[in-house]
């Protein structure tokens, strides 16, 4: 009867030992001290993936706020002015990253282009105005939209690069269950350790861009709209004479 109380009580020591060395085996420092190559390849690219998203994220974040916050000062300000010299001047200490000054500035250039060139001026000042508007508001909207393909790749790919350390990893488990004929918790808890770690990590590059684009999305169309709208204020104001809507 002792003797049988000792057997039990060092099997259970034993398999509590197996169960410790276990959970060690599936820690994220356990997986990283055993990667392979494709392991690596893997892990760096989320890792480089999960940088230039939060990277893009606060840039694009930080221009955006600026952007909209700005956009009615610069906008009012301007129509306010009613000197020429002054709207120009004030246009011009503006920043050169901000797009609603670059507007008004290409829609003035190109309509003292066309007054003073004889060859612009077989088309009206309305088309003139209005082709420099078109490329202005292409160019400004363009430029609101760095890092957005970065961040849409992103969210598109991680998921299934992590895939991939998770496919790795359960194939290292069957290599494992394959070499010591047992499939026993401490033989393939590190390869499923990295599978699982490989799959949370490439969730959790995805989210955080695809949610980062979906807002920047939103936030540029009511940027768009901006633009639009401005563009086509400056083109009435230099086709006819006065903003339309004007007192």
């Amino acid at each position: 009867m002792l003797q049988d109380l000792i057997l039990t009580a060092t099997a259970a020591a034993g398999g509590s030992s197996n169960n410790a060395e276990a959970l060690q085996q599936m820690g994220f420092s356990h997986m990283i001290q055993n990667f392979d190559i494709v392991g690596w390849v893997v892990f760096v690219t989320l890792i480089i993936m999960s940088v230039g998203s939060w990277w893009y994220t606060v840039v694009n974040a930080i221009n955006n706020t600026r952007i909209s916050s700005n956009a009615d000062r610069v906008v009012e300000t301007f129509w306010s002015i009613k000197n020429p010299r002054e709207a120009r001047q004030f246009l011009d200490e503006q920043k050169a990253s901000e797009p609603f000054s670059n507007i008004a500035l290409d829609a003035i250039d190109a309509a003292s282009h066309q007054e003073g060139n004889a060859l612009a001026q077989s088309l009206s000042k309305s088309e003139f105005v209005d082709r420099a508007l078109r490329q202005a508001v292409t160019r400004e909207s363009s430029n609101m939209e760095n890092g957005l393909t970065w961040l849409a790749t992103v969210g598109a790919t991680a998921p299934f690069i992590g895939l991939l350390g998770t496919v790795w990893g359960i194939y290292h488990a069957l290599i494992r269950i394959s070499a010591s004929g047992s499939a026993s918790i401490d033989v393939v808890a590190g390869p499923v350790g990295e599978a699982l770690i490989m799959t949370a990590f490439g969730l959790f590059v995805a989210i955080p861009a695809v949610l980062a684009y979906n807002a920047f999305n939103r936030s540029n169309r009511n940027i768009y709209s901006k633009f639009d709208t401005f563009a086509h204020d400056l083109h009435d104001f230099f086709a006819t004479g006065s903003r339309i809507g004007s007192k």
